[in-house]
């Protein structure tokens, strides 16, 4: 059976500067840094649709406004983080655009937008296609990749 795939990237050059800290790490993560991050997503279909794609990349607006709202000038605080109560606090003075997660690392940001690209697509595109994987890189030389 052949199978397809394409991907869309949000480049580092798209400035989805986050800044987090890793509360639990022994090393220097625990302190709040911050990348602008990179996101690949790969989608895969069985089948083309009538213009011959797996997806229309055009019609992707509302996962990048999903990642603006998410990883754009904001700093994301695990929601188990000794330390919400003073992220909180930093939020309410409008010192950070806080976003509270399950947990922070580009591991668990892969996740989170694995799940909402799969909602997304499954949305707009029922059973014909799926996100097979989504990338996050913090820089040239860490990634981490979720995928189905």
């Amino acid at each position: 059976m052949v199978k397809y795939y394409s991907s869309k990237k949000y480049g580092h050059e798209r400035g989805l500067s986050a800044a987090f800290r890793q509360w639990k790490a022994d090393s220097h993560c625990k302190y709040i840094h911050g990348y602008s991050l990179e996101f690949e997503f790969k989608f895969g279909s069985n089948e083309l649709d009538e213009r011959n794609w797996v997806v229309d990349f055009g019609g992707l607006k509302q996962l990048e406004k999903w990642l603006r709202n998410h990883f754009d000038h904001k700093t994301l605080v695990a929601s188990d983080d000794p330390a919400l109560s003073k992220f909180k606090s930093l939020d309410e003075e409008g010192i950070i655009q806080m976003v509270i997660v399950e947990s922070t690392g580009a591991e668990m940001f892969a996740k989170m937008a694995m799940e909402f690209s799969t909602s997304l697509i499954q949305e707009n595109y029922g059973d014909r296609c799926w996100v097979e994987s989504v990338t996050v890189r913090e820089h040239g030389a860490n990634s981490a990749t979720c995928s189905i």
